[in-house]
């Protein structure tokens, strides 16, 4: 305590002294007659209101006032204070600029504050929080040029709900609004409260829409309070039909004709009104459903819209149709810009004509992309893509895309420099906006669903030991519950690995390794695959969560029908090659929350297992798990990690990298701050590992065991990006912490920690260069 007291009040006296000199400083520059304004205050005198009650409405009466005090950090005004110190910029640039305008704050005065407006919005918060005849009053306190206002408010009791009518008669739109009362937000017994009002007017509004009232609005429904017929702070509510009500907006309408657009251009609107061409005779009917299409070069098939519009001449009218219809043909992916309208076309009926004014988007286009990706024989690394894309090519909003790309995993440092890894390939995908199958498959999802088919091939070089050639082909479908929720399915997914050259160093090394020979050894794998992707990352929350889950089974019905067992020398081949056999299962979840606008926490967690059988002794090179590299465990060079304990260190001559593994589990966390405009900082640790099912004599210690725990890999660093919106160009530095394959009980690497030893700097501390957040 002696010594931890003086330093803690040593801490107190500067940051005391701090607070000082920037308080004082920031009122020195005040003019004559000025006052810092410190904020506001709200005193609630009722004995009456319970506590909790009372701190609410508190909270919610500071919150709405205006102006807000200038932001403190420990009790100092730092934003204030560089305004303050700033000379006035003669351009908006330069550092006077940045530091006044951008870093700084301008002083809120008292002058600023109206009082009298803020009273009233307390009296009338509290009034429409139920507490009725609320009273309000202020008085201003000020020292030291510094003022803060403390309003008082006398609130009174707060009125509940006694009783809710639904006013009843015989028009159409009444029996509407009573088949909608079950589900009302007024509940006897609950706080008056003018919010839950206006929900209540919104959710009736809603419920009318899905049934054919187009016009109806939430304004022509008024709920008018009664105080009068209860006693003791009571309120009768009587929910009805405005007097002033258009006729229009108490009709129910039905769709008539449905026209489509489909080349409209954006550029028709006048005076903010879409034009639309009226003469119908130019219409070339769709004969199935009635639908009208006005396409005279026939860019499109007219079966596209019948897909996607959900509404038919004859239905009611909805609103959820109206936005499915809207949505889907968004997600048709050929539009650029979707637009309807609704006309009139038979007043006495309730009939109106559906417009869809669709504006394509530039049918075929090339883009230059950079990102960070895992190819579909796990290599992570940064990638550059150049597509082509055709979003028309059989006339039906198919997407063609194609693309040539070159790739990268990059690390300097380390214990190991000859671990890059280079790739190079081209992939093409026909995208149909439906599902291909023998059976009927219907979504009423907002988003259309997809048929894939997609050929790639992609020349893969580990530098000086090397090259392989990888093919994949797959077909399947892609669709999407909602925004959140998507789901993939390939029915044939097929991959094959041929080596092309293999160096004379590499095969000497791996004479005697059973694992890095199965490395360029020829794999065939097929199966089915299915992925499942959940993420609310788009919204705008200080939580948000992504996952993807993939099930990927290979060779399993070719396996059952052939009888193939490799264990009992009955491996089956085709083409000369043993076909795969297994089973895998990976998890990757994700947490972010975020800080501020410019500052984050982003966390994962990996867990994967894959499990050879049948036809496979072991899970092929290409599906297995790895550990380590620019988006994994960034401390360890790419693939050198694992499996558990095995130190890759006792492979001649140090060719110790492509350590593969069955079962993967890692754990990463990144604090993410913006520093100035295009440039990002972080800070890091990851952790994890990879490990074997099975026993493998020429890796001991790779095998899972219960502990595995002893086993995980730790490494820490900092970074840099640079957000240049085109790309993320991603700067890491990192060396480890845990080493696994280290002696038991010194595996921790604290201790042996040294930046000014180059030899230590050589073997610890790993540069990764890539593209694209790790995550």
């Amino acid at each position: 305590m002696s010594k931890t007291f003086p330093i803690y009040c040593k801490s107190l006296l500067v940051s005391g002294l701090a607070s000082t000199v920037i308080s004082c400083s920031n009122t020195r520059f005040l003019k004559e007659g000025q006052m810092l304004y410190t904020g506001a205050k709200v005193k609630i005198e009722n004995d009456t209101i319970p506590k909790k009650e009372k701190q609410n409405l508190q909270s919610a009466l500071e919150a709405n006032l205006t102006p807000k005090p200038n932001s403190t950090f420990l009790g100092m005004r730092p934003k204030l204070y560089f305004y303050n110190i700033a000379k006035e910029p003669k351009k908006d640039k330069g550092f006077n600029y940045w530091l006044k305008y951008k870093m700084g704050e301008k002083p809120v005065l008292l002058g600023d504050v109206d009082r009298e407006f803020n009273k009233d919005i307390i009296e009338n918060y509290s009034e429409n929080k139920g507490y009725f005849n609320a009273r309000a009053t202020y008085d201003t306190v000020s020292k030291n040029k510094k003022a803060q206002v403390i309003y008082t408010v006398r609130p009174g009791a707060r009125y509940l709900v006694d009783g809710v009518k639904f006013q009843k008669d015989s028009t159409l739109v009444n029996q509407e609004i009573q088949s909608l009362t079950n589900k009302t937000l007024l509940k006897n017994g609950q706080p008056f409260d003018l919010d839950v009002i206006k929900a209540e007017r919104e959710r009736i509004d809603n419920g009318l829409k899905e049934r054919g009232f187009y016009y109806f609005h939430p304004d022509n429904i008024i709920v008018q309070a009664d105080s009068t017929v209860s006693k003791n702070h009571k309120v009768e509510l009587n929910v009805k039909l405005k007097e002033n009500t258009p006729d229009l907006a108490t009709q129910q309408f039905s769709i008539d004709k449905v026209v489509v657009f489909p080349n409209y251009n954006i550029q028709d609107v006048k005076d903010g009104k879409y034009s639309i061409p009226m003469n119908q005779d130019s219409l070339s009917k769709y004969a199935f459903d009635d639908i009208y299409v006005i396409d005279p070069q026939h860019k499109f098939k007219p079966k596209i819209f019948d897909r996607a519009l959900y509404f038919k001449k004859g239905d009611l009218y909805n609103r959820s149709n109206h936005n499915l219809t809207l949505n889907r043909l968004i997600s048709l992916g050929v539009f650029k810009f979707v637009k309807n309208e609704f006309i009139t076309s038979d007043s006495l009926q309730h009939k109106f004509d559906a417009y869809y004014l669709l504006t394509p988007k530039k049918i075929q286009s090339l883009r230059l992309e950079a990102l960070g990706r895992t190819n579909s024989a796990n290599y992570a690394g940064s990638e550059l893509n150049l597509n082509w894309t055709h979003r028309n090519f059989f006339r039906g909003a198919e997407q063609f895309k194609a693309a040539i790309y070159g790739a990268f995993d990059f690390q300097m440092g380390g214990a190991q420099d000859a671990n890059n890894i280079f790739r190079a390939g081209t992939n093409v995908q026909l995208s149909i906006p439906r599902i291909v199958a023998p059976f009927r498959f219907h979504s009423s999802s907002e988003f259309v669903p997809r048929t894939n088919i997609t050929l790639g091939y992609e020349f893969q070089n580990r530098t000086k030991y090397y090259t392989l050639n990888n093919f994949t082909a797959s077909f399947g479908y892609l669709w999407k519950e909602n925004a959140r929720k998507e789901h993939e399915l390939k029915v044939i997914d097929i991959t094959l690995v041929s080596p092309q050259k293999v160096t004379d160093l590499y095969t000497t090394e791996s004479a005697n390794n059973p694992a890095m020979q199965r490395v360029v050894a020829k794999q065939l794998i097929f199966g089915p695959t299915y992925s499942y992707t959940y993420t609310n990352t788009m919204l705008p929350k200080t939580n948000t969560f992504y996952y993807k889950g993939t099930l990927d089974l290979a060779g399993n019905i070719t396996g059952l029908v052939t009888g193939a067992n490799a264990k009992n020398d009955k491996q089956k081949e085709i083409f000369g090659i043993p076909f795969s056999q297994y089973a895998k299962i990976e998890n990757d979840f994700r947490f972010y929350h975020k800080f501020t606008e410019k500052s984050s926490l982003a966390t994962r967690f990996i867990g994967g297992i894959a499990y050879p059988y049948g036809n496979s002794e072991f899970v092929p090179f290409s599906k297995q798990f790895f550990s380590g590299g620019s988006n994994s465990i960034r401390a360890f060079r790419a693939r050198t990690l694992g499996p558990g304990s095995f130190d890759p260190r006792t492979i001649d001559q140090g060719i110790y990298f492509d350590q593969s593994g069955d079962i993967k589990l890692e754990l990463n966390a990144e604090y993410r701050a913006n520093l100035y405009k295009f440039l990002n900082a972080a800070v890091f640790v990851d952790a994890g590992n990879i490990w074997l099912i099975n026993n493998d004599t020429s890796r001991p210690g790779g095998k899972f065991t219960k502990d595995f725990l002893n086993e995980i890999a730790v490494g820490a660093g900092m970074g840099l990006r640079l957000d240049f919106s085109i790309l993320i160009l991603r700067l890491d530095l990192a060396m480890p912490l845990r080493v696994p394959y280290y002696a038991k009980g010194d595996r921790w690497t604290f201790d042996k920690i040294n930046f000014g030893d180059p030899g230590w700097r050589k073997d610890n501390l790993v540069f990764n260069i890539a593209i694209g957040y790790p995550f």
